[in-house]
């Protein structure tokens, strides 16, 4: 075994840590009698020799040795070899137009060329993943499929096989898996689409596993698109109630693996642990396929994630929430029902479940009001309330005393979605959760949509503030609460923001000056104290000082002698960006009373820098009640940068019948069903918010321009 291993200068070679002199000893160790020396041996070549999906001249030197591990019955865990190779050689480059694009003394040449050599040197030794399809060990079996759709250059003698297979096979995932790779094939290789999509169909309606038909039905979605049959929903719900109902729940346990302190380690017993008790934890990727193929058909894809919700099974309700955090996060639409019937998840006695829906709930803000009584509701059972009947996790954790909730975190979790919901009920919890050591700072940053009923935090706040030392996590501990203070207008904390603003030390001081200079300038006339401090530091080095200084001097005053010449020191040639911005949003802030700064403005409407120009465009507009020269401005950026359109919506609300050449514009935003923001493969907790935002915005400006046309 690993002939010749010896004989490749492994130092001459190099992965992502430096010379790959180790890697003779991975490869032994994948080939190893000891479980936890394996997983091991794997964890070090997805870490080093493919990390991060790459491919290195050390990993084109494993390939030789990893087929011949592969090749042999004796070696265990080789399902994991198969997926190693199938990652190493599945980055696929379109007819080499990367490398054509590449010079080859242009510094990814190597790397890209790496990524074609390794795919064709896995498709030379592809022969031998034709035989792991009836190989004994239920995890080669699970592995290969894909391996075969993915790098086996003869696709049609592929695709002939995994049908054959399918016909004999009776490990349900190896089945899907099965069927999966079929889908693979068709979607790489048009000339066999066609045909595999007929198939497909055939399977979905004749197979006699529920679970099979509902694979074959997500692959067919997966692979015709355009084709999705209109009775998709009743179809997919009625075999989710038979898989509900078929699958034996007393399913025996697998086997047992040696604990190694590995990523891919704790990565294995997550999944186990999210599949554990669940009698059928493979239908969560079939829905998910099925819902990538719907896209757009947002309709459709709520009436399935509804219906999901009101399964019996917590399995298939855990997974609809989940499938729900990325519907919604992508696109518009009407999702109080399933927002309510997720607030509903919140009482039952599965952990996972609950913990689930708060996640999900946290990141909703308004769209989270239709589950707020859920919250509320689940929030004044505190620590120790049973879920229904008193059986179950809950039940046992009435028994304790402890919180149903997963420790602080559930119950912080659903106190933030209520309090981002703008539910008054939110502001005595909180009041509670400030008596506590430790405050999730994200629970501050909720405390301004909670309008009147939070004043009566302001006291706690202040408190709080007082005890912040000046240390390291100065900046960390104070600014959520000066946010909070700002928001409920606790000038009777003044004191204390006055404390952080003159004896902040210098390590993050300008960050703490900032913060409290924008407290102050939220207390208005009630800060005249701090009047000394302010005009002291319009002078600061510091633009987002010194225009905070501005600010919060105008607020308190409203005396534009010192303000204004203040804040257009930072328009000139040379400033930066973000500096520009500051100075202009400030005079944006201030309005009419700043009309003398507009000549200081206009050379902000042609920079390159897009934030610049909507920046300045907006505060000329703010200061001078000139449309003509804004509005192009910011229509032009409103296309070019779709994340500045909050801020441009935002003034063309204000601007009304001045705007109305943008009506077309905020028209088109409000028919739109994809969010302005949906970003593929990633997502910020404020996102959906933001959007949200958008089209309230838009619907003003829309509603004045239309008022001002008659």
């Amino acid at each position: 075994m690993l002939t010749g291993i010896e004989e490749v200068d492994w130092a001459s070679l190099g992965h992502a840590y430096g010379p790959a002199d180790d890697v003779p000893e991975l490869l032994r160790g994948l080939a190893s009698a000891d479980p936890a020396e394996r997983e091991t041996a794997l964890d070090g070549m997805y870490g080093a020799v493919h990390h991060q999906g790459d491919v290195y001249d050390s990993t084109l030197a494993c390939i030789p040795f990893l087929l011949e591990l592969v090749a042999d019955p004796a070696v265990q865990d080789r399902g994991c070899i198969v997926e190693l190779l199938t990652s190493i050689g599945g980055i696929e480059l379109d007819d080499d137009e990367e490398l054509d694009e590449l010079g080859s003394d242009d510094e990814e040449f190597i790397p890209a060329a790496n990524y074609a050599m390794a795919a064709a040197a896995i498709a030379a030794g592809a022969d031998v993943f034709l035989g792991l399809v009836s190989d004994p060990d239920p995890e080669v079996r699970l592995a290969a499929p894909c391996a075969l759709a993915s790098l086996h250059p003869e696709p049609a003698r592929v695709l002939s096989l995994l049908r054959e297979r399918l016909t004999v096979e009776r490990d349900t995932e190896v089945r899907l898996a099965l069927v999966a790779a079929v889908g693979r094939i068709a979607l790489r290789h048009a000339s066999l689409r066609a045909e595999t999509v007929d198939w497909l169909d055939w399977l979905a309606r004749a197979a006699q596993d529920p679970g099979l038909r509902l694979a074959a039905l997500a692959q067919r979605a997966r692979c015709a698109p355009g084709d999705i049959p209109d009775d998709v929903v009743p179809w997919v719900t009625g075999l989710l109630e038979e898989i509900r109902t078929s699958v034996n729940r007393s399913a025996a346990p697998g086997a047992e693996r040696a604990a190694a302190p590995t990523l891919i380690g704790q990565v294995r017993e997550l999944l186990e642990e999210h599949a554990a008790g669940r009698p059928a934890p493979w239908t969560e990727e079939l829905l998910r396929t099925l819902h990538a193929a719907l896209d757009d058909r947002v309709d459709d894809r709520i009436a399935l994630i509804l219906a999901q919700l009101r399964s019996p099974d917590w399995g298939q309700r855990s997974d609809a929430i989940w499938l729900c955090g990325g519907l919604i996060r992508v696109w518009r639409g009407r999702y109080e029902e399933v927002v309510r019937l997720v607030g509903a998840q919140l009482q039952d006695p599965e952990p996972r479940l609950r913990e689930a829906a708060t996640s999900f709930l946290e990141r909703l803000f308004e769209l989270g009001a239709p589950a707020a009584d859920a919250l509320a509701s689940r929030l004044a059972a505190g620590p120790g309330a049973a879920g229904p009947g008193g059986t179950g996790p809950a039940g046992a954790a009435h028994a304790t005393g402890q919180s149903p909730f997963v420790g602080r975190s559930g119950r912080d979790g659903a106190l933030l979605a209520l309090a981002r919901a703008g539910d008054a009920r939110a502001v005595p919890l909180l009041a509670r959760a400030l008596e506590e050591a430790e405050v999730r700072r994200e629970l501050l940053y909720a405390v301004d949509g909670l309008g009147p009923s939070a004043a009566m935090l302001a006291p706690l706040l202040r408190r709080r503030l007082a005890e912040v030392e000046f240390d390291e996590r100065l900046y960390d501990r104070a600014a959520p609460l000066l946010y909070a203070l700002a928001a409920v207008r606790g000038a009777q904390a003044l004191p204390e923001v006055l404390r952080m603003l003159r004896e902040a030390p210098a390590n993050r001081r300008d960050w703490v000056r900032e913060a409290a200079l924008r407290t102050l300038a939220a207390f208005g006339p009630a800060a005249r104290e701090a009047v000394p401090d302010m005009r002291r530091l319009l002078a600061a080095e510091s633009a987002s000082v010194a225009t905070a200084a501005a600010r919060a001097l105008w607020a308190a005053e409203g005396d534009r002698e010192d303000v204004l010449p203040a804040l257009e020191r930072w328009l000139r040639p040379g400033t930066s960006g973000a500096d520009w911005c500051a100075a202009a949003q400030a005079l944006g802030e201030i309005g009419p009373a700043a009309a003398s700064a507009a000549p200081a403005l206009r050379p902000g409407l042609v920079s390159r820098d897009l934030w610049v120009r909507v920046r300045s465009a907006a505060a000329l507009w703010r200061v001078s009640g000139e449309a003509s020269a804004s509005l192009p401005v910011l229509l032009a950026a409103w296309e070019e940068n779709r994340h500045a359109r909050v801020d441009i919506a935002e003034c063309l609300a204000e601007m009304g019948p001045a705007a109305s050449q943008a009506q077309l514009v905020v028209l088109t935003e409000l028919t739109r069903r994809r969010r302005h923001n949906a970003r593929e493969g990633s997502s910020g907790s404020h996102d959906i918010h933001l959007d949200e935002k958008l089209l309230t915005l838009c619907r003003a400006a829309l509603a004045r321009m239309e008022r001002g046309a008659f």
